[in-house]
């Protein structure tokens, strides 16, 4: 959008008093959300699935922001009885929900709750999350949801609406990658719908980090020439990404952004440069079918169904 100034860390504004909760943060943009947020005062809780990998990232947090306060949390996104057993370790009030972690184009894999893994990890596990910690988002008297979304979102070519417990057809990684982005989009943005509508101080925006390289692939859990194979195309993407895109210091700044500027709900946030993928973060357009309410309100009873957490019901 024209006429945007552009957004700097300059413009955080001080959080001191402010809790967040970041997910997917062991490496790339993820880190360097969390350092930001608590170089500015924010009580951080850190939400990664090997809890031995956060002592790294917490050291450098710390050695770069000394006063940072944060806080380990063990939490496999892409398992519902993890993220009950995490969100019960979570206490108090919670002012952002930064649902950041990801898998990317992983081979087809069912979790123990029989869901495919990139749906599971990048959809269904932040509803149940954002679900379970609703009451302390609300509790803040402002809280805000931030789902961290993907441009692969725009080449879905429908909405995720089939029985998630089912493989109705062949399954293409890139396919379901895709389309568990455009969920995290739908998911938001009908969250912030009813939050509006019922009036709870809430609000929900998305973002993408245009082009960044991150340690996203390779992250599925399947052995031997499977992995192998994942293993040599992630290389291959990195070393792309690292030529065309933006370094993490700058892909997480539309995430930033999102979760902390005075923006309104169901804003969403991406890189200003060409077809967005670099530069400083502004105000994009999601595309038309992630608006469309009908397919968010039938998206949300999917995933209340797979997940069992229903909360803002109609």
């Amino acid at each position: 959008m024209s006429g945007q100034r552009p957004w700097t860390l300059a413009d955080i504004p001080d959080l001191t008093g402010k809790r967040a909760l970041v997910t997917g943060v062991t490496s790339g943009s993820g880190e360097q959300t969390v350092l930001e947020l608590a170089r500015k005062g924010a009580e951080v809780i850190l939400g990664a699935r090997n809890e031995t990998k956060l002592e790294a990232p917490m050291s450098r947090i710390r050695a770069a922001a000394p006063s940072a306060k944060l806080h380990p949390l063990s939490i496999d996104v892409s398992d519902l009885s993890s993220i009950r057993r995490a969100v019960r370790q979570v206490d108090g009030t919670l002012n952002v929900l930064i649902n950041n972690a990801h898998v990317m184009a992983t081979p087809h894999e069912r979790t123990a709750d029989g869901l495919e893994l990139q749906m599971a990890t990048n959809h269904f596990g932040p509803f149940a999350l954002t679900g379970l910690l609703f009451p302390r988002l609300v509790a803040s008297g402002a809280g805000r949801v931030v789902a961290v979304s993907s441009q692969a979102s725009r080449l879905a070519r429908r909405p995720p609406l089939e029985d998630p417990q089912k493989q109705s057809a062949r399954y293409s990684r890139w396919s379901a990658y895709s389309k568990s982005k455009l969920a995290d989009l739908m998911f938001v943005f009908e969250l912030d719908r009813r939050a509006r509508a019922q009036r709870v101080p809430v609000s929900g925006l998305a973002a993408h980090p245009g082009c960044s390289p991150n340690a996203l692939m390779g992250t599925g859990r399947n052995t031997g020439n499977t992995r192998e194979r994942l293993r040599m195309s992630a290389t291959i993407l990195q070393a792309v990404l690292e030529v065309a895109g933006q370094p993490p210091e700058l892909g997480a700044l539309p995430t930033l952004m999102a979760a902390t500027a005075d923006l309104p709900g169901s804003t969403y946030v991406g890189p200003s440069g060409l077809l967005q993928m670099k530069g400083l973060p502004r105000i994009v357009h999601p595309r038309r079918l992630a608006q469309d309410e009908e397919a968010q309100r039938r998206l949300w009873e999917i995933s209340e169904e797979a997940t069992g957490v229903r909360f803002l019901d109609e």
